[in-house]
């Protein structure tokens, strides 16, 4: 089966005035023509099949936004070959985007005074989405969220979550091959993160629709992904599976302990401790990450013992949220 996505040796470069600082660089600014070329994406190759939900990963600046606008139309890269469902986005934009839906962050493609229905309607028409294909989609749609008290409500009148949900329910509204979620689930409350990933997890499988997920949340990513690819600075460092990923880390446990005294002054004595080690605390736990080819867990949570009073503690494995930070900071090569 061929891939309905396809990037090979795909780079995007931008030219950036090189500004200069104050009120004088600024007026300099106005006449200067010194560029300088930043590489946002820097020859990416990937394949992805029909059905698959694959989590595209990296830190703020990574170049996956400017991937996923290649891979919409809205950019061309630099060089390199991009198909999306057999169709070139930069030069068949109109075809790419009714093969397509998007849901980027806030911005949403309802209309904002109108009822989430009527909006619907104008989708439907726009996307010349049959009857009998519109009435199927929203009674799937009310079998698996129970959308019934949503549409006939005001889109301005609803809460981030009911904005979220009514915006991912739209862009699959007329059966895409392919969804793009940006960021899905940020600013929601754990209730309608779940509701979300139920959604976007059913449609999938029901519709066997390609979804690239782009989050900062590994919530999603545990609940959603099988497989995912990570960027950092325009380079791909990683493309397999969740496991696969975690078995470059199989020596790695996570020591969570609770201690007497302020957990941040704490943090910062056990990181003198252990200096080795990496040492963060939350609202609720200290944690410390251990790597048990150089040092056990045991004889880590011994040495705490003799200079603190541990309260409670747990051992975990290694989290993907820690396995991923690990990478970018160097941890796979």
């Amino acid at each position: 089966m061929p891939a309905i996505i396809e990037l090979r040796n795909v780079t995007k470069e931008f030219k950036v005035l090189d500004r200069h600082e104050g009120l004088k660089g600024s007026l300099k600014d106005l006449f200067s023509r010194d560029h300088k070329i930043v590489r946002a994406v820097d020859n990416i190759s990937m394949s992805i099949e029909q059905g698959e939900i694959v989590g595209y990963l990296g830190p703020n600046g990574a170049g996956k936004s400017t991937t996923i606008k290649m891979m919409t139309g809205v950019l061309e890269p630099t060089s390199g070959e991009i198909l999306v469902g057999g169709n070139v986005p930069y030069r068949d934009r109109i075809k790419n985007a009714q093969e397509i839906g998007v849901v980027f962050g806030q911005r949403s493609q309802l209309w904002w005074a109108l009822p989430l229905v009527e909006s619907f309607k104008l989708l439907k028409d726009i996307y010349q989405i049959p009857d009998a294909d519109y009435d199927d989609m929203l009674a799937l749609y009310q079998s698996l969220v129970d959308i019934g008290h949503l549409l006939h409500k005001p889109v301005r009148q609803m809460s981030l979550g009911q904005r979220t949900l009514s915006d991912i329910l739209a862009a699959f509204l007329h059966d895409p091959k392919i969804v793009f979620l940006d960021e899905p689930t940020i600013g929601l409350d754990v209730s309608m993160k779940a509701k979300i990933r139920t959604l976007i997890h059913a449609l999938n499988k029901e519709k066997k629709t390609t979804v690239i997920l782009t989050t900062h949340d590994m919530g999603d990513v545990d609940a959603l992904c099988k497989r995912i690819i990570i960027i950092d600075k325009g380079k791909m460092l990683y493309d397999n599976d969740i496991e696969h990923l975690k078995g470059f880390f199989g020596s790695y446990r996570t020591l969570k302990i609770r201690v007497d005294g302020d957990r941040k002054a704490q943090e910062a004595v056990i990181q003198k401790e252990l200096p080795d080690l990496s040492v963060t605390a939350d609202e609720e736990w200290i944690t410390v990450l251990v790597d048990e080819e150089r040092a056990k867990v045991i004889d880590v949570l011994g040495q705490l013992q003799r200079s603190h009073h541990i309260r409670d503690m747990q051992l975990e494995e290694i989290s993907t949220e820690t396995v991923i930070k690990k990478i970018y900071e160097g941890g796979v090569q």
